[in-house]
């Protein structure tokens, strides 16, 4: 049972007597509701009321918006709640994570280039301040996934790497730049993303590591983060077969379950061996690593009886409360279960002061916290950590360098796109292509620059009646070596390939057989390899003597990158915090 004294809660008596006298005055609606997660579906004040009455949820998470709306829900949502609400930002990159107009500070990963764990503190305060000042008391956040295999989709730029030492040293300075806006954090995804090279979005994915294997790693991250006090955990629908079968051996392959249905690893492992005492939520329930183990009227009840406290997100509330409710009344979850999830829930509410507040000033006045959004000098952290964390990760050509006009007056810029999806569009954040974006920036520096545009898409661009012998055409017909050597002096291939709800975070060439798509002619002309999202895409370009990593796309990135290229090798300073390289021979030579 939880110990509301203890950390991460040092409760005094008058706190934890709220909590028990708060669950003594539930009906059981009420005390159901508290395990909810919802993810609202509209911001306007009727919804947001008639949703409280009917569902009595716990803790909201939503999608941002200007800071002034988001403001304005969460004050609705304070004032008409019943018990004090924990609301959640997704502040992994920075206050864009609470609201759109938020502060970007940088992907964990682009922290984690830099090597200092003070600018992951500077991601931490930032966010929390931008956090708090519109209401929100909770972040889900800090990534302390080790991200070991470069094919998995979905951890890419979010984590700050795949050393153990720096993830944590990371992760706690996040959780000390949070504390002093009085957010609580959510590390995320035990039992550990990164392993795998599947999305537990899409899939069932594995941890695959040995018990030992895991304690080195993982648990040695998960451990150092529960001593430095994190208040909460967010458990992944990742499996975890040796830790499960540690503490139940004899488990066959398919009782094999996704750590957020999983006893052994949530109430055992997690609370038990590593002695987290504080509240534990699962990820999304509509991802497909959790909804594809079990029915949902049994996915619902289970993911509390495993030992998680609180449930993300409804399907449907009506269906999804019902069988919250039903797995409670059939002893699935046990009262016992149901109580010592309701004392960490309140405990977390009270350890941060909720209880002591009226309705009416649990979310700060609009004009104080408004002010609080975009300061200028929480912007410039921006720079400071970009100057730092941009990496030359390959340049075993060092000729290539410096990029002057006097050296390469004529520069193609060749776009390298990944997966077109409706997720990748939403993460990769929209605004004006970077090949486009890098293209108008060489040009302001003088030299003369053309987009190279895909023969696939000009094929595309044809009737349909045409596209066949365009393509053949395109197959059998290549122009001479000389003349593209001759028009160009310097070859700058741009990629933003972003993952997210799709199983592979690769480069998708349009074309083969000797189009500038790909940089088949790195022998031939002077050829930089520049990626402003995914880390490793060395694996498919590994022929490129000359290979960057920016890791975000944001203008002020892209020109920092330019200028340390105009500068040359000793401009660059940040340190690949995962291997750029996947392991292969090729991509070093």
């Amino acid at each position: 049972m939880v110990d509301l004294t203890a950390k991460p809660y040092f409760l005094d008596p008058e706190a934890i007597a709220w909590v028990e006298d708060t669950i003594a005055g539930m009906t059981d609606e009420e005390k159901i509701g508290q395990l909810f997660v919802n993810m609202g579906a509209s911001r306007e004040p009727a919804y947001l009321v008639d949703a409280l009455s009917s569902y009595h949820f716990g803790a909201v998470r939503y999608n941002p918006g200007p800071a002034a709306d988001v403001h304005e829900q969460n004050r609705i949502l304070q004032e008409n709640s019943t018990i004090p609400l924990l609301i959640a930002s997704n502040a992994e990159a920075g206050g864009n994570g609470a609201c759109t107009d938020g502060t970007t500070v940088g992907f964990h990963i682009k922290v984690g280039a830099t090597q200092d764990p003070r600018w992951a503190y500077e991601l931490g305060r930032i966010s929390g301040v931008e956090s708090a000042a519109i209401g929100c008391n909770w972040a889900f956040a800090p990534i302390v996934d080790l991200l070991r295999n470069w094919r998995n989709p979905i951890i890419s730029n979010r984590s700050f790497g795949a050393d153990p030492d720096l993830v944590l040293e990371c992760g706690k300075a996040y959780l000390r730049g949070m504390a002093e806006s009085g957010v609580a954090c959510a590390m995320k995804h035990f039992p550990g993303d990164g392993i795998d090279e599947r999305d537990h979005h899409l899939s069932s994915a594995v941890n695959s590591l040995s018990t030992s294997e895991w304690d080195e790693t993982f648990g040695r991250v998960y451990a150092g983060m529960i001593d430095a006090g994190v208040q909460s955990v967010m458990v992944g629908h990742i499996m975890q077969p040796a830790y499960q079968r540690h503490f139940s051996p004899d488990t066959p392959d398919s009782g094999l379950l996704p750590g957020s249905l999983c006893k052994e690893l949530v109430t055992d492992l997690l609370k038990g061996q590593l002695g987290f005492n504080g509240v534990v939520v699962t990820d999304a329930s509509h991802m497909v690593g959790m909804t594809s183990a079990m029915k949902r009227s049994r996915v619902v009840p289970t993911a509390i009886a495993a030992g998680c406290d609180l449930f993300l997100f409804f399907n449907d509330p009506d269906e999804d409360f019902g069988y919250m409710m039903a797995g409670y009344r059939d002893g699935t979850i046990t009262p016992e279960r149901l109580h010592d999830a309701l004392r960490r829930i309140l405990g977390t509410k009270a350890a941060l002061g909720l209880h002591r507040k009226a309705k009416t000033d649990i979310v700060p006045p609009a004009a104080e916290a408004l002010a609080r959004i975009g300061l200028p000098e929480n912007r410039a952290v921006f720079d400071e950590i970009t100057d730092r964390a941009i990496t030359l990760v390959k340049n075993v050509d060092p000729a290539i360098l410096p990029v002057t006009t006097e050296r390469y007056p004529r520069i193609l810029v060749v776009p390298v796109k990944g997966p077109e999806n409706a997720a990748a569009a939403l993460f990769g954040g929209g605004g004006n292509p970077p090949w486009e974006t890098v293209a108008a920036m060489l040009r302001e520096r003088g030299h003369e620059v053309e987009v190279f545009e895909s023969a696939m898409d000009r094929l595309m661009k044809l009737p349909p009646e045409e596209r066949h012998a365009g393509l053949m055409g395109m197959y059998a017909g290549k122009a001479p070596i000389a003349d593209f050597v001759a028009k160009y002096d310097l070859v700058i291939n741009v990629a933003k390939v972003v993952g997210g709800m799709q199983p592979v975070e690769r480069v998708m060439w349009p074309a083969s057989k000797g189009t500038p798509d790909l940089p088949w002619y790195v022998h031939e002309i002077p050829t930089i390899f520049m990626s402003v999202a995914a880390p490793f895409h060395l694996a498919d370009a590994p022929a490129v003597k000359c290979f960057v990593n920016t890791y975000d796309s944001d203008d002020r990135t892209l020109s920092a990158t330019l200028a340390k290229l105009a500068v040359g090798a000793e401009a660059f300073h940040g340190v690949s915090p995962v291997d750029a390289f996947c392991g292969m021979v090729d991509t070093r030579i």
